[in-house]
């Protein structure tokens, strides 16, 4: 796999508090001279980024991040507002501590209510893999599938880690087959965004990828 193919896989992404509007631009400009599948950005960017590039770029952000312990109703009014600003994909972060209390139909109802807020949007579920037990998440693969969302996705990058192979093996196992998955946080180098592609994912969350492929066209 080259690295244009693995780049089209990716969602190059800036989620830093501290990211300024120049280092959006330069996301964007970056996102679109290397044809990622997406930016993913703060939402508080989202109008800002549809204004400028309009359908030059696909828009993702992120819902009730990093946390996800927001309620429904907010997740859902956050889905809304960046659907109306331009958001072509949404991430959303489950509530962990329902999981943990093994509330998992409620978990299940709460990505059908932010599933309806997107209109037709991409949804993917960003179900936190590093605070689960191997019977939550697959408990999560259940609800994600039955929820009708569109991708699983490993981790939000701010936990305790990342994306593992390991369970990328275990959501393709017990995920419904219209399900993609998307494995984000820690990935690092094109090998490793190799790997996660050719054990099953669609998607890649990476900040890494078109800074490796410029620092070799630069050396």
């Amino acid at each position: 796999m080259n690295k244009q193919e693995i780049l089209k896989h990716v969602d190059h992404t800036q989620l830093k508090a501290f990211a300024a509007w120049e280092d959006i631009v330069e996301l964007c400009d970056d996102a679109i001279l290397y044809q990622t599948a997406s930016v993913c950005v703060p939402p508080s960017y989202v109008k800002r980024i549809h204004d400028t590039y309009g359908d030059e770029i696909k828009i993702c952000t992120v819902i009730g991040f990093p946390l996800g312990y927001h309620a429904t109703a907010v997740k859902v009014a956050e889905t809304a507002q960046a659907v109306q600003d331009g958001a072509d994909e949404i991430d959303m972060v489950i509530n962990i501590g329902d999981v943990k209390s093994r509330l998992y139909d409620k978990v299940e109802a709460e990505i059908c209510a932010v599933k309806e807020a997107c209109n037709g949007r991409l949804l993917k579920v960003i179900i936190e893999t590093c605070y689960l037990t191997e019977e939550e998440k697959i408990a999560m693969c259940r609800a994600v599938t039955n929820a009708k969302a569109d991708y699983i996705k490993t981790s939000t990058g701010f936990g305790t880690g990342g994306a593992t192979l390991e369970d990328v093996r275990l959501m393709k196992q017990y995920i419904g087959p219209d399900v993609k998955i998307k494995a984000a946080g820690g990935i690092s180098t094109m090998e490793e965004m190799e790997a996660f592609l050719e054990a099953g994912c669609s998607r890649i969350g990476t900040s890494k990828a078109v800074g490796l492929v410029k620092q070799e066209m630069e050396g």
